[in-house]
């Protein structure tokens, strides 16, 4: 595996609940801080939905527990971007960077 480009700065995000004072929960996302990414498109060569823009977003390894170890329940925000993690895991046996797969969500 060559060597990421961590040229982007991304927040990571997790989903919280929130009371919405009238006996119920709405979803807020808290930011969990600041992560360098590689962030590249994946599935070239297929035909892609032009409402979903899916990417292999690379960032340096987080030990298994930590809080700021990327899950699928979480996202990444870019400005304005969004990006939901569906799946992570690491680039291999030595475990140095975790790839993320993730989907832009567009007009979110």
């Amino acid at each position: 595996m060559s060597i990421p480009h961590f040229n982007r700065k991304l927040v990571l995000e997790a989903p919280n609940r929130a009371s919405d004072s009238a006996g119920g929960f709405s979803e807020v996302w808290q930011a969990l801080g600041i992560i360098w990414a590689e962030v590249l498109p994946r599935g070239a060569g297929r035909e892609v939905e032009a409402s979903e823009l899916k990417l292999k977003i690379t960032v340096r390894a987080v030990p298994q527990g930590a809080p700021s170890r990327p899950t699928a329940a979480m996202r990444f925000r870019d400005g304005d971007r969004i990006y939901r993690i569906e799946a992570v895991t690491e680039t291999d046996a030595a475990g140095r960077y975790l790839v993320c797969f993730a989907k832009e969500e567009v007009g979110a």
